[in-house]
């Protein structure tokens, strides 16, 4: 029996679809990452760990779900109050135009690529990654202002009670362009959005021990190392710590947190007072990760998370 080309370009055409609308990669340890045609996952064997919206978002891609050890989801995506606020996200202001706010015509974080994804287990330690692209375009004639290259790693130090996360942004000029300014409110950054019943309950602890600056009501600034919030998930206590590596710029970094009337914790360049340049000449690169742990933490042991992290620094998140 003979099959035209036709049936036979479309047989194959179909089954190049299929592998790119879902496709997954395993590491012998059972870590693995699933790419499907909106959202990256993944899971421990049968227990999520995140999930990651790349395509058909509302201005930008993010952190849409991230699980404890014990499978509880700390993060909420769009709230009522603050639609804008999509889980865990990094948004600036770039020469003028606010890609946090999602109004009075803000700026798009678009998706390009995903150019690498990988599980493996790498001297004894289990990890997954990947790298996207992401254009940052000005709103009305979508000017491209900013190129990142974004990996988001999942390596949880050899240690099944600690889920972390890493986050690394690599921000390039497009070519013509000699610079671009970055400004911002003062919670602009690497912000994360808590579940509802993680708001006004919860304790932040930080690597300086010191209370912070009130900003205004119930919104402080402090200056440290690390950021962490205890609060009850689900019924259940979880401790999430936020960490800046020294190699950022301006750090110690300076955390914006608040829990009323909902928790929040931002990861900011203190771009509301000290506009922070890129030249053509001069990359800028940004490391932090988010541990996320069952029950309570005190400050001694989170600080051995954030050195564990330091001291174990995963390839795919150097330069």
């Amino acid at each position: 029996m003979q099959v035209s080309k036709a049936i036979i370009t479309y047989f194959l055409s179909a089954c190049l679809l299929i592998q790119l609308t879902c496709s997954h990669v395993e590491a012998q340890t059972g870590i693995r990452i699933t790419t499907e045609q909106n959202v990256i996952s993944v899971d421990a064997g049968e227990r999520p760990l995140l999930r990651y919206r790349y395509q058909d978002v509302p201005f930008k891609p993010y952190v849409q779900q991230l699980f404890s050890p014990d499978g509880i989801n700390i993060l909420r995506d769009a709230p009522a109050d603050h639609l804008h606020h999509h889980a865990l996200m990094f948004a600036v202001t770039v020469d003028g135009v606010n890609f946090w706010e999602e109004q009075q015509a803000p700026g798009r974080q678009v998706h390009r690529a995903v150019i690498q994804t990988n599980a493996e287990a790498l001297n004894g330690i289990s990890r997954a990654y990947f790298t996207e692209y992401v254009d940052w375009l000005s709103p009305r004639n979508q000017d491209l202002l900013l190129k990142e290259e974004r990996t988001i790693e999942l390596c949880p130090l050899n240690d099944p009670s600690v889920t972390l996360l890493k986050w690394r942004s690599k921000f390039t000029l497009p070519a013509g362009k000699d610079s671009a300014t970055l400004t911002g409110a003062h919670y602009h950054g690497l912000g994360m959005r808590f579940v509802e019943s993680m708001d006004k309950t919860g304790q932040f602890l930080n690597a300086a021990a010191e209370p912070g600056t009130i900003f205004r009501g119930d919104e402080r600034l402090v200056q440290a190392s690390w950021c962490a919030y205890t609060a009850p998930a689900d019924g259940k206590p979880v401790t999430v710590a936020m960490f800046g590596h020294p190699d950022n710029p301006r750090h110690p970094t300076q955390w914006f947190t608040m829990t009323n009337p909902f928790a929040y914790v931002s990861a900011t360049l203190n771009l509301h007072q000290q506009p922070l340049k890129i030249t053509s000449d001069k990359s800028l690169v940004l490391c932090y990760a988010v541990a996320l742990c069952d029950g309570r933490l005190e400050r001694d042991q989170i600080e051995q998370l954030y050195r564990r992290w330091l001291t174990r620094s995963c390839p795919a998140m150097r330069e």
